[in-house]
């Protein structure tokens, strides 16, 4: 089971008014500027939203006034999030946010958490409008209540009020989880070049600050996986033979790569920018503990051709785990994936975006003669420019 299952958006940015359905793997291709990031910056602000950083968010992302819809054709007074999950009981959750313009900065003017139970109006966990916040207290049986304490108006209620259910409680924490993951820093001083101090690392960091602890407690603890992961390695270089970690002071280790046709081993600074980020993209995807929903921005950049297949392939192993939402511009790694893996953004008339799955479009006669890339190409799935 997958965590989310739908997400309907009005007011952001050109996703003026689009509801999408979400598997587990699903990757968006279309042309720059097309709405395909602003999804994933989308599902990052409700990531926020369920960890108590919205704030913040909306700040790193420049201010709520760079996020609203201010199209000719479309005058959205405020931006609105519904979230589906459908969890194990089959007794749908959706989660729905409401903001809007306070002077230079925002507000939350409506906000519920609401399960259907097959009865006549959904359950509400929680309710809150303009700062009036309830919630269902399990305790007392009094259904919604007022927290007795200070509410901060600027966060969600979700991250704010108690944790009275299970799978409340779990939505919250799969959409907290949630990770954005941007084009990977691979200049001279970037972390994931340098020797890291050793700690508790089960994923390798956003900017690789933590891929050498990560490597290595799998190899320490999970012979198979880190295996898997040489494996891989080998699948897109051939040479390649294995991955070792010298210490190099006390709590510091370094990594290196040794290749066969090679007497001397690689350190991580001498590896080329697609050698690493591959790297770096096949430890994210073996992770023992990924996010419920792993986002991931341009992941073929510096990549060599060759390697989108192998890349392909992880992706569909990994959104097994995780529930996998990719943002393209490679016609090569579309090549190698399937109709009911690929969103086209495609940008309308009025300079709005929307959605289509590729499996949408009747395919089945064209991929007879052609590659889904091919067909991409000559615009039968749309998401050109």
């Amino acid at each position: 089971m997958y965590p989310f299952e739908k997400i309907h958006i009005r007011g952001f940015r050109r996703l003026a008014n689009v509801s999408l359905s979400l598997r587990p793997l699903n990757v968006l291709i279309g042309a720059n500027g097309s709405g395909k990031t602003s999804l994933l910056d989308c599902l990052s602000l409700l990531a926020a939203s369920a960890s108590g950083n919205l704030v913040e968010a909306v700040s790193e992302l420049g201010g709520y006034s760079a996020l609203r819809t201010n199209l000719s054709d479309w005058g959205c007074a405020a931006t609105e999030f519904d979230l589906v999950q459908n969890p194990a009981s089959e007794n749908p959750l959706t989660y729905q946010l409401r903001m809007e313009a306070r002077g230079v900065d925002f507000s939350i003017s409506e906000e519920s958490l609401k399960q259907d139970r097959g009865q006549a109006s959904p359950f509400l966990h929680i309710t809150a409008s303009r700062g009036n916040v309830q919630y269902y207290d399990s305790v007392d049986q009094r259904k919604l209540v007022r927290p007795n304490w200070q509410i901060n108006p600027f966060e969600s209620a979700l991250s704010q009020v108690p944790k009275m259910f299970s799978e409340p409680e779990e939505f919250r924490k799969n959409l907290a989880s949630s990770t954005h993951y941007h084009v990977l820093d691979v200049g001279p001083k970037a972390p994931v070049r340098l020797p890291q101090p050793m700690r508790t690392a089960a994923l390798p960091g956003k900017d690789g600050e933590t891929i050498v602890s990560c490597l290595y407690m799998i190899r320490e603890t999970d012979h198979d996986r880190f295996e898997w992961i040489q494996d891989t390695l080998r699948a897109g270089f051939p040479s390649f033979d294995r991955l070792n970690f010298p210490p190099v002071a006390a709590g510091t280790l370094a990594m290196t790569w040794k290749d066969r046709t090679s007497s001397n081993p690689f350190y991580m600074h001498q590896l080329s920018e697609g050698t690493l980020r591959f790297l770096w993209l096949v430890t994210l995807l073996n992770s023992p503990e990924l996010p419920a929903v792993t986002m991931i921005d341009e992941p073929e950049v510096s990549l060599h051709p060759e390697l989108l297949s192998v890349l392909a392939d992880l992706f569909r192993e990994a959104s097994n785990r995780t529930q996998l939402v990719i943002a393209t511009h490679s016609d090569r790694l579309v090549r190698f994936l399937t109709p009911d893996e690929v969103i086209t953004a495609n940008m309308e008339q009025d300079g709005t975006t929307s959605f289509r799955w590729g499996s949408e479009f009747e395919l089945d006669q064209w991929l007879k003669d052609y590659t889904l890339d091919q067909l991409w190409g000559m615009g039968r799935i749309g998401g050109r420019a």
